[in-house]
């Protein structure tokens, strides 16, 4: 896709991506964002449906089966997602090298989220030894998510 211009850029970021900083999580597909030629468009995923249909890839509901996995893509939403595909590491995963986003992103993502398993998310990866409190402060600052770091430090990590 990135070659044909389908996608200028992309990266592994949810349960997929923590794999690779915690232990394995239950997952049923692999979420990967997306960065698009044209992403004012109605039909924004239009591009990578029709892509993936040319190369006999299935349309499973939302997500498109690319091998044994079903992929979400999704295009990035906001300047943390954006920002985050754009300083993704490339790691090798499963013998294929791949963009994935970063520990302190997938924290922040989550947190922005307000949902109980991204506050999971948050927990494992601080349980890891990929990523410390001050790193998500900083970042979660950035995007204008310090109120909510620290709200999720009063509940869960402040005793």
């Amino acid at each position: 896709m990135l070659d044909a211009g389908v996608i200028t850029n992309y990266a592994l970021f949810g349960a997929i991506a923590q794999m690779l900083y915690t232990a394995p999580v239950a997952t049923i597909d692999a979420d990967v964002l997306v960065g698009l030629q044209s992403p004012d468009r109605l039909d924004v995923l239009a591009p990578i449906y029709r892509f993936c249909h040319d190369r006999g890839l299935e349309v499973e509901g939302e997500t498109i089966r690319v091998g044994a996995w079903p992929v979400q893509f999704v295009p990035t939403f906001n300047s943390l997602t954006a920002e985050a595909m754009e300083r993704a590491d490339t790691t090798d995963f499963e013998g294929v090298n791949l963009r994935v986003v970063r520990a302190n992103y997938l924290a922040v993502i989550a947190l922005s989220t307000g949902r109980a398993k991204g506050f999971a998310r948050i927990l494992a990866l601080l349980e890891s030894t990929h990523l410390a409190r001050d790193q998500i402060a900083t970042l979660a600052g950035r995007f204008g998510l310090a109120q909510a770091w620290a709200r999720f430090e009063d509940r869960f990590l402040d005793e």
